[in-house]
């Protein structure tokens, strides 16, 4: 297993560690991130690691705006032989399982998964034990409302504050059971319950919205619908440009962990930017 505890964090230069996407699920916003056996997405995988990536988040629901849920059953069948095909394949990336649900993270752990990425920031309350037993990392992520209706019509009077203090009391369950802060990240969740202006506020404040100094923060951006309200971009294959944009400003806003679908591209970006710096 390796070792996560370096790679919550960005390095030394300000670069954000990467995360590679890769989606088990049929419906999943970005077509390119889905793959349908455990062969491909071991492949896949390979690929993203030698490309760069630090971690590997693996999801097996959809949480796009509008997506429904799935069995626990189901999310298992998908993620699990992905996750046990690459931890014997790559022994050194870091893998996250990308859950609301406690039982399956607890099996993609004992899998061979590093971290859990709950983007309902603990609505399952069986998720606190999970973390307990394990002494698993775990990224809350904010979202206002469900992947149902998140998007109908989000509203807050000052959205920074609002999302900190959202975070924050997520964060303070666990450091009431004893969970160190240096194994929680925390995701303002653009495009989860938010508008145009609420994502580019996040954005802006960068660690503004992160409750405790040594909590990390993680953005995940990637291709997202900001850059169709943004740049006019409708289809998801015409927002590098402007993800990669979003990932350049990301140096100077304290982010540690970046989620991303195209970790050669975001590579490249992070190798020139500080090959210029060092001029």
């Amino acid at each position: 297993m390796p070792d996560w505890r370096p790679m919550l964090k960005s390095r030394s230069n300000g670069i954000p560690r990467l995360m590679g996407v890769l989606n088990t699920t049929p419906d999943s916003f970005y077509v390119n991130s889905r793959v349908e056996n455990t062969e491909e997405i071991t492949l896949r995988a390979l690929e993203m690691f030698e490309d760069g990536a630090d971690w590997l988040d693996i999801g097996g629901e959809s949480t796009r705006p509008g997506a429904t849920k799935v069995s626990t059953k189901e999310e298992l069948k998908r993620v699990i032989p992905a996750i046990e095909s690459i931890r014997d394949e790559i022994p050194d990336l870091c893998i996250s399982i990308d859950t609301m649900k406690a039982e399956v993270a607890a099996k993609a752990i004992e899998a061979g998964a590093d971290m859990i990425n709950d983007i309902s920031s603990l609505s399952d309350p069986d998720m606190e034990k999970v973390i307990l037993d394990y002494g698993t990392p775990v990224c809350l992520m904010h979202m206002q409302g469900i992947p149902e209706n998140m998007q109908n019509n989000p509203n807050y009077s000052d959205v920074v504050s609002e999302v900190r203090d959202e975070l924050f009391t997520s964060v303070k369950r666990l450091l009431d059971l004893g969970v160190n802060t240096k194994k929680i990240i925390i995701d303002p969740g653009i495009g989860f319950g938010k508008n145009l202006e609420h994502n580019l506020e996040l954005l802006s404040a960068g660690r503004k919205v992160v409750p405790f100094d040594d909590i990390s923060l993680m953005w995940g951006v990637s291709r997202k619908s900001i850059f169709m309200q943004l740049l006019g971009r409708e289809d998801a294959n015409d927002r590098l440009a402007g993800t990669l944009g979003v990932a350049a400003s990301s140096i100077n806003k304290g982010v540690d962990i970046l989620r991303v679908h195209d970790v050669k591209e975001h590579n490249d970006l992070f190798k020139t930017m500080n090959s210029l710096a060092d001029k």
